[in-house]
């Protein structure tokens, strides 16, 4: 496996850097200083005025929509392994990402619409959603029951004459609290009598259709993630054309599948991304603090702390950085037991390295004058979202005891289909 970056990538790999360093870095305080505005008007689910005015300079300095490969409608787009790279760098900085139109939920449902949809669905809603011109939320996850086995799900879809009529109630909608949300795609059941994993089907469901009702915000940690959020959502009755269906009744279990691979594997170079940031403002601390006579950098316990968080940060690259190989090479369903390695392995490692630098931060550590607190908050729901780590590891001990047996019987593991719990 070769994992050196092209010429191309390396170029943009630059371009990014001097980006951040332009761009981002220096307007992580304007940022919070907006949403903290916006709170104090009455209003923090409005747009933030920074991310709109930068998203015309990510894209004339070609850094748009590059998660999506083998696109006619985004040509820009770049394989899992070229992605990597850049997809940690925006990981650095919380909403960095959308800058780039590359942030979820949107990176996975225009990747559901272009693999999926038919041509009239690109049109209506992939063609905006790439242009950045909307936003968009998937309705999977919900509370009644356990979520991390996806054919728990109860939402109710069932046909009357030429619509869909849509009843149950989700959650951990993330995105559907910014006005700018328009789509919604909802998993349900259209034919509970039928095998497990063909009793779920996938809608597309307009924002402002009638009988969907958005509850709540749930805020992580106490982070409201205004004005993406993270919503609550009854629907009711909700009526939509059969022609919004996507792919046809009972295969919304298989579209879950080709959806979560590449959504998993884009927060796990993110969260690398993160850890990086992470051990940078650690190894900065340590030696500009003076404690017990001495500089922290020169407490022994330190050095061990550093040397291990960047053996950690190059074994969950190298993880990841293989399973984009084999997306690329041999697809997502050969790819599943390092899809489901490193999003065991990247959260937890992330959260042991910003743990490390929020100690070494002492009680600024745990405030919002640095970004550690928050990206604690929203790596600890990793571990939940896109499938818990009991699910992942339940299914590569499964592979390996079928490996050990008998090697085709690896090929019959099911695939977790999971969004939280």
């Amino acid at each position: 496996m070769d994992f050196s970056h092209s010429a191309k990538v390396e170029a943009m790999r630059a371009g990014l850097s001097r980006f951040f360093a332009e761009h981002i870095y220096p307007n992580e305080r304007r940022f919070a200083e907006e949403i903290a505005h916006n709170r104090s008007a009455g209003n923090a689910w409005i747009p933030t005025q920074l991310i709109e005015a930068l998203k015309p300079k990510a894209r004339a300095a070609g850094l748009w929509n590059l998660f999506l490969p083998r696109s006619e409608r985004a040509p820009e787009g770049l394989s899992n392994l070229e992605y990597a790279p850049l997809c940690e760098i925006m990981g650095r900085v919380p909403w960095a990402a959308e800058v780039f139109n590359c942030s979820a939920p949107d990176t996975g449902n225009m990747e559901t619409l272009e693999r999926y949809g038919t041509e009239a669905q690109k049109d209506r809603w992939l063609e905006p959603l790439l242009a950045g011109a909307m936003r968009s939320a998937f309705l999977m996850t919900e509370p009644a029951v356990a979520s991390s086995d996806a054919t728990n799900i109860q939402c109710s879809i069932q046909r009357d004459g030429d619509d869909y009529v849509i009843n149950g109630r989700k959650w951990f909608a993330s995105g559907a609290g910014d006005p700018r949300c328009q789509l919604y795609i909802v998993m349900g059941k259209t034919d509970p009598t039928a095998h497990r994993h063909q009793q779920q089907s996938m809608v597309l469901v307009p924002a402002n259709t009638p009988g969907i009702r958005v509850l709540r915000p749930l805020p992580v940690f106490g982070y409201d993630d205004a004005p993406h959020g993270h919503m609550e959502i009854e629907l009711e009755n909700v009526c939509v054309p059969v022609d919004n269906i996507l792919l046809g009744e009972g295969r919304g279990f298989e579209i879950a599948q080709g959806r979560l691979g590449p959504g998993r594997i884009h927060h796990c170079m993110r969260t690398i991304g993160a850890a990086e940031r992470a051990l940078e403002l650690l190894c900065q601390r340590v030696q500009t603090r003076v404690a017990f006579g001495k500089r922290i950098a020169d407490h022994s316990v330190w050095h061990e702390r550093i040397a291990e968080a960047r053996c950690m940060i190059e074994q969950a690259r190298l993880l990841t950085l293989k399973a984009a190989y084999l997306m690329d090479t041999v697809g997502n369903k050969v790819a599943r037991a390092e899809i489901a390695m490193i999003k065991v392995v990247a959260p937890n490692i992330a959260l042991q390295i910003i743990d490390w630098a929020i100690q070494a931060h002492g009680g600024a550590g745990v405030t919002e004058d640095f970004v550690l607190a928050y990206a604690y908050a929203s790596i600890r729901t990793l571990r939940l979202a896109d499938g818990p780590d009991e699910v992942h590891r339940d299914m590569i001990a499964k592979l390996e005891l079928a490996r050990h047996l008998d090697p085709r019987a690896a090929t019959q593991v099911e695939i977790p289909v999971t969004r939280g719990s």
